[in-house]
């Protein structure tokens, strides 16, 4: 199931996202994409958009690394 930042498998193969970066943050690279292609990758012209998919990709990192200290913490736990 999609989330709101997670684009469909169509989205990202119309968009032509690459397969490392068909991740959580996914919908919010096309845009971006969008915008740095019309502005000729200039870097102040989507200060707004790279924001955004930057700040999920750095939440996305913080949730991944609650699930594995959560995993260590059961592992450790079991051998206990």
């Amino acid at each position: 199931m999609a989330s709101s930042t997670t684009a469909s498998q169509e989205q990202l193969k119309a968009n032509k996202v690459p397969l490392g970066y068909r991740d959580q943050c996914s919908a919010l690279l096309i845009p971006l994409n969008i915008c740095r292609r019309e502005s000729n990758w200039l870097p102040w012209e989507c200060e707004d958009e790279k924001h955004v998919y930057e700040k999920c990709q750095y939440d996305d990192y913080l949730r991944r690394m609650k699930v594995l200290s959560k995993q260590r913490r059961a592992a450790m736990e079991e051998q206990s």
